[in-house]
C-alpha cells in the first residue's frame, strides 16, 4: 500500500467518526427539541428564551458555515 492511499484511509477513518458524531448530536438536539427543551409552558421564562437564542445562534453559526450563507456567504 502507498503512503498516499495510507494517508487517505486515515483521512476516511477521522472523516467517518466526525461524521457519526454528529449525527449522534443531532439526534440527541432533536430528540431534546421535540420534548420542548425539557419544559413545560407552565415553566418557560427569560432565561430560558436566552438559552434558546444561544443555542440558535451557534447552530445558525454552523449551518451557515455548511451551506456558505449569512457571513459565510461567497
Amino acid at each position: 500500500m502507498t503512503r498516499r492511499a495510507t494517508d487517505n484511509t486515515k483521512a476516511l477513518d477521522a472523516f467517518i467518526d466526525a461524521k457519526a458524531e454528529i449525527d449522534a448530536m443531532l439526534e440527541r438536539l432533536a430528540a431534546l427539541s421535540a420534548d420542548h427543551f425539557e419544559t413545560s409552558p407552565d415553566e418557560i421564562h427569560w432565561g430560558h428564551v436566552g438559552t434558546l437564542n444561544h443555542y440558535r445562534a451557534k447552530l445558525r453559526e454552523i449551518s451557515d458555515s455548511a451551506f456558505r450563507e449569512g457571513e459565510h456567504a461567497i
